[in-house]
Order: structure tokens, then sequence, then C-alpha cells
């Protein structure tokens, strides 16, 4: 194996892979002493993605923007922020009725990465090159990087190959955004729009990146498709209108939802759904408005999926 002396010196400088002083005798505890000591690092995760909130608000404003115009979120990762980006993607078509090719998580190693670890697949940056073409990246999509390093290689190579093809580009890491002023990181921040940064600190057990880093992008990738997804009409105050009735559990939300939003019975809850071919929010209108199935879907149509604004208008 050729040492690589620059990559070594260059894992020594990130905040991800210092020895965590709070943790030093983590071995030496009991159970609960062990336990405790992860849950004092977590505490901090979530006031350090509050701190983001600027940046992330500006990265929501970008998937808005390219899904109200036909485009895609694409998510892509390595490792655990991989498969934080695949989880997020395959959670939006249940939770927001959305189509499955409009939010995607892409893999370093493919989709058989997910189960089982390729951990080489992502020191290349032409496989993330590659990922980018075989997706058909255009100036509609928004491709999202998480590396929790913000170095990884195939993450980096995905970032410049969407800005080349002119997609919007952001990253989610859990490194200091000053990292990016450095020279070797001089070419990805030419690549970014947004760059969001949840600084977490050193992990309990060194370099495990799979513990705060990756809760920390978990709440980021949370909180982009959420909000996204209210901006786009696919939640009535803060219940889900656009969900899919794909199981006996998400039949049984739909009525309920339809039920506390308009205070009809179980019944007529079943009836209006059946009538609206399962759809929640036109069932909503249906009910509110007084009118037709395919009235209410007119409504929606023109009131681009928003229920308080469909509710309103008169169908003329």
């Amino acid at each position: 194996m050729r040492p690589n002396r620059i990559l070594f010196d260059q894992l020594n400088k990130l905040a991800t892979e210092q020895v965590n002083p709070r943790s030093r005798r983590l071995e030496y505890l009991g159970v609960e002493g062990i336990l405790r000591t992860i849950s004092r690092e977590d505490i901090g995760v979530p006031s350090a993605v509050r701190r983001e909130i600027p940046y992330i608000a500006r990265a929501v404003r970008l998937v808005v923007r390219a899904l109200r115009s036909g485009g895609r979120l694409i998510y892509i990762g390595a490792g655990t922020s991989g498969r934080l980006g695949v989880l997020d993607a395959a959670e939006c078509p249940p939770t927001f009725g959305t189509p499955p090719s409009m939010v995607l998580g892409v893999m370093a190693g493919g989709k058989s990465a997910v189960f089982r670890s390729k951990e080489g697949s992502e020191d290349r940056e032409s496989g993330g090159r590659s990922d980018i073409r075989r997706k058909k990246v255009g100036r509609k999509d928004v491709v999202c990087g998480i590396a929790a390093s913000m170095r990884t290689p195939y993450v980096v190579g995905a970032i410049r190959e969407a800005r080349r093809r002119g997609a919007a580009t952001m990253l989610v890491a859990t490194n200091p955004r000053s990292m990016l002023a450095r020279p070797e990181f001089s070419k990805l921040r030419r690549s970014l729009d947004v760059a969001i940064c949840p600084e977490v600190g050193p992990e309990a057990i060194m370099g495990s990146t799979r513990m705060k880093a990756g809760t920390a992008q978990k709440l980021v990738l949370n909180m982009l498709t959420t909000a996204s997804m209210i901006r786009l009409g696919k939640v009535h105050g803060n219940l889900m209108v656009d969900l899919r009735m794909n199981s006996r559990k998400l039949r049984e939300r739909a009525k309920r939802v339809l039920m506390m939003t308009t205070g009809v019975d179980y019944d007529t809850a079943a009836a209006k759904l059946e009538e609206a071919n399962g759809h929640v929010k036109t069932a909503i209108v249906m009910i509110k408005s007084k009118v037709s199935a395919p009235e209410a879907r007119g409504r929606l149509q023109r009131s681009k999926g928003f229920v308080r604004l469909a509710v309103r208008k008169s169908g003329s």
C-alpha cells in the first residue's frame, strides 16, 4: 500500500478526525457510563444545525425552484452520508406523494453499497462524475453532496460535474465552513452555491462520523425536504395531505386527516376518499367547498396544489 502523506495531513486537520478529550477513557467505563458519554456528545448536535438555518434556507429556496420547474433534487454521497441521502429520498413518495424520480439518492458503489460497505468507492472523483452523467443531470436540477469530511473525492467529483452541467449545487458537511478557504478546496468552493456546515466537533470514537456527524446530516436533510415540500403545498397546516395510501396504516391515517380537517365522520371520510381516488387533498376540497371530485382537482391545479387556496377559490 503506497503512503499518502498529503491525505494523511489533510485528515489530520479535519475536526471530525480529532480525538475527543471528553471520551478518552471510553473503554474503561461501564455500559451506562458509555451511554451517558455518547448522549452528552449528542446534545450539542441540534444547536449546531440551528446555527446553519440561514444556509439551509438558501438551499431550500434552490430546491423549491428546481422542483417547481420540473427539476430534481439529487442527493449524492458515500458511506453513512450516502445512505442518509438514499433514506431521505425513499421517504418522500410515501410522505409527500412525490414521484420516485423527483428526489433521488445516489450512492458511491451503487445500490448494493447501501447494504454492504464498499469504502474504496468513495476515493474516485471519476465515479461521482460518471454517476452525475448517468443521471443526465441538467440545468433544472439541484445536486446535494453529503460528506462529513467535506473532502470525499466521489462527492467532490459529482458536485463539480453537476456545476459543469449547469445544475445548482450544495454540500452538507460537518467540518467548519472556513475549510473551504483552503487552497486544496478551491475547486470545490468554486462549484458550490451553498455549503451547510453544522460543526459537531470530534466524535466520541475518533473519526466515526456515523455518530454526531450522521445525526446532524439527517437533521439537515429532514429540514431540506420537509421545508421544500411545505412550500410546494404538500402540507396543510401541519398535516400530510399528499400521502399515498399504500398500506393499511396510511389508509387509516388518510381518513383521520380528512376527519380532523373537515369534521366529517369515519364513514363519510372513507366514502369521500373513494370518490377522490384516495387523494386526501381532493377530498378536503370536495367537502369544504361542496364540489365534485373533478372540480376539486381543477381548483387544486389552479392553486398549485395548496388546499387553503383551492378552498377559497370560487371555481370561476
